[in-house]
């Protein structure tokens, strides 16, 4: 019989930070930073974490600790009798797969960009024909498909074994791998010259940037940013409440783990801008930030195939930890709701995958006259469904769950959460928990379904 416990306090805190260190801290977090004029923003982001993101995290971990369950079954074993609250569950873990559908690609891209760097196919390459790299990459299907199957089957391989064996001693190396990275690469970039100009862009908040990139704007994108950044709302941090002590209170728990998410971001931050201002780069690049303007940098920086081959295997190790993350959630709800082993869960939704992945990597080639969502294609309708409608949505949920007289009651959750040693939650918090954040939260919905201009 499995053990369904993590080995040690660290090994816990580790899995749950990885599953919410990914590529929303270390491409989305530096790019938005530079679209919103840097200090300000990141002063929002920060509020928004301690107002927003740990209160909902510490939900989320409370179903799972409680129930020792996964998605449905935490929802059947809390809920009042007669009651649905678990129908949310399968929407849940929908959310787990359709995520997994097209973050699998991406994470395909790191890696794919972390062997053209090992490699040397940026050496010596002139400035212009640096996005013809990525461009080229996106049209080639086989190429894409190699680096998604090469991610699935290594994700599904390392949570076949047990929990212990498997995702914890696996995740323990990458996230130190990450860590250590993430420090050298930042240290780096301090020594480029000019660091102390982009430096001051990202840390003091300079408000006429904030007003000029529009302040309601900013108070947004910081406020989404805060909550996407800890995968909330798709049952992915309970499956590892499940698995927790009640050693420690969920609000020590749910803050080292944002502490640790938010450092990567941060830390993400120290690399970037520095680095794109020695090489008089505007920080507003969006998107193309990490795959066409960071290359061009590091093309030009002494030892910059070197620097460049890092990077992306901090990326690699970032987007990887997400994956095995929610792999064990998707594998984890199989082996509770139908009784599969834990192989066998593996085995099934290992090919599944696979086989759902596979427009992703074809609706940027063969399939790229294929819209689904308005304009957008494959891999931006999958994010648009997973990010804009099922994580606020879920999140919602797994709210009004802990806090209505109709699911688990404020009183359970409040019991739960304070149980243990570390910060608790005063009752006087019931106001905010019960009336403040679901507006919050509906805001964040809203403003997703509003068509960008």
């Amino acid at each position: 019989m499995e053990n369904k416990k993590f080995k040690s306090q660290l090994g816990f805190i580790l899995v749950s930070a990885g599953c919410a260190i990914g590529i929303g801290n270390v491409w989305k977090f530096p790019y938005i930073t530079g679209v919103y004029g840097g200090g300000v923003f990141v002063l929002f982001y920060l509020l928004f974490l301690v107002l927003m993101g740990i209160p909902v995290l510490s939900m989320e971990l409370a179903v799972g600790r409680a129930s020792r369950k996964s998605a449905v079954g935490g929802y059947k074993t809390l809920e009042k009798p007669g009651s649905k609250w678990h129908v949310h569950g399968w929407f849940a873990i929908a959310g787990c797969y359709l995520l997994m559908m097209y973050y699998t690609t991406v994470s395909g891209w790191m890696l794919l960009y972390f062997v053209k760097f090992l490699t040397g196919t940026f050496t010596g390459m002139a400035s212009e024909n640096i996005p013809n790299v990525f461009f080229s990459m996106l049209g080639n299907p086989g190429e894409m498909a190699i680096a998604m199957i090469f991610t699935v089957v290594a994700g599904f391989l390392v949570c076949s074994f047990e929990l212990q064996s498997g995702l914890e001693r696996v995740t323990k190396v990458i996230m130190t791998g990450l860590l250590i990275l993430i420090i050298a690469l930042a240290i780096n970039s301090f020594t480029l010259p000019g660091a102390g100009k982009g430096l001051a862009f990202y840390l003091l908040p300079d408000f006429n940037r904030a007003v000029e990139a529009g302040i309601f704007k900013v108070i947004m994108g910081a406020m989404n940013q805060a909550f996407f950044t800890l995968s909330l709302g798709v049952a992915a941090m309970e499956i590892f409440g499940s698995y927790m002590s009640k050693e420690n209170t969920l609000v020590k728990e749910a803050s080292i783990i944002t502490g640790l998410d938010t450092f990567v971001a941060l830390f993400s931050g120290l690399i970037i801008f520095p680095a794109i201002f020695s090489y008089g780069i505007s920080p507003a690049q969006g998107p193309s930030l990490i795959f066409i303007t960071l290359p061009n940098v590091f093309v030009n920086m002494a030892g910059g195939r070197i620097w460049g081959t890092l990077f992306f295997l901090f990326m690699s190790f970032a987007s990887f930890t997400t994956v095995i993350a929610v792999f064990e959630n998707i594998i984890a709800t199989s082996c509770d709701n139908w009784g599969w082993s834990r192989k066998k869960a593996a085995l099934i939704n290992c090919a599944f995958i696979l086989v759902a992945s596979l427009p992703c990597v074809f609706g940027y080639n063969i399939w790229s006259n294929l819209h689904i969502i308005g304009n957008r294609d494959v891999l931006d309708s999958e994010d648009f469904i997973v990010s804009n409608l099922l994580l606020p949505i879920g999140s919602l949920i797994y709210l009004l769950f802990c806090t209505c007289k109709w699911g688990w009651g404020f009183d359970k959750y409040l019991e739960e959460a304070n149980t243990g040693k570390g910060l608790k939650i005063s009752p006087k918090l019931g106001i905010y928990f019960k009336f403040i954040l679901p507006v919050l939260l509906l805001v964040i919905l809203v403003v997703g379904l509003i068509p960008a201009k």
